[in-house]
C-alpha cells in the first residue's frame, strides 16, 4: 500500500471518528498501519482497501476502538465479520491455488 492510498485511509478514519483537526494524524496514521497489519495477520492475504468495502469498514471499526482505547473489545464485538472475512480471503486463497496447480487431463 503506497504512501497516498494511507493518507487516503487516514483521511476516511478522520472522518470517521469525526475528527477535524490535524494534531492526531500521525497516531491516526499509526492505527491505519496496525490495522492492515492485524487484518493481514487474521487472514493471510494482503487486502486492497480502496476497493474492498467490508474490509475497510473493519479498518475503521480496528481504528476507532484503538481511538477510544477500546481494542480489548474489538476482537470480541466484531469476532463473525472477522470470521467471515478470514474465510473468504482463505477461499481465494484456496481457489488460486488450486487454477494455478491442478491440471485436469480426460
Amino acid at each position: 500500500m503506497n504512501e497516498q492510498q494511507l493518507s487516503d485511509l487516514r483521511d476516511e478514519l478522520k472522518d470517521y471518528l469525526k475528527i477535524t483537526w490535524p494534531d492526531e494524524d500521525d497516531d491516526l496514521l499509526k492505527y491505519i498501519k496496525d490495522g492492515i497489519d492485524y487484518l493481514y495477520e487474521i487472514t493471510g492475504t494482503e487486502i486492497d482497501y480502496t476497493v474492498d468495502s467490508m474490509a475497510r469498514r473493519l479498518l475503521m471499526d480496528y481504528g476507532r476502538y484503538v481511538y477510544n482505547h477500546s481494542l480489548e473489545l474489538f476482537e470480541i464485538n466484531f469476532e463473525r465479520v472477522l470470521f467471515k472475512l478470514s474465510l473468504r480471503e482463505g477461499m481465494k486463497s484456496f481457489e488460486t491455488e488450486n487454477t494455478e496447480t491442478s491440471s485436469w487431463s480426460i
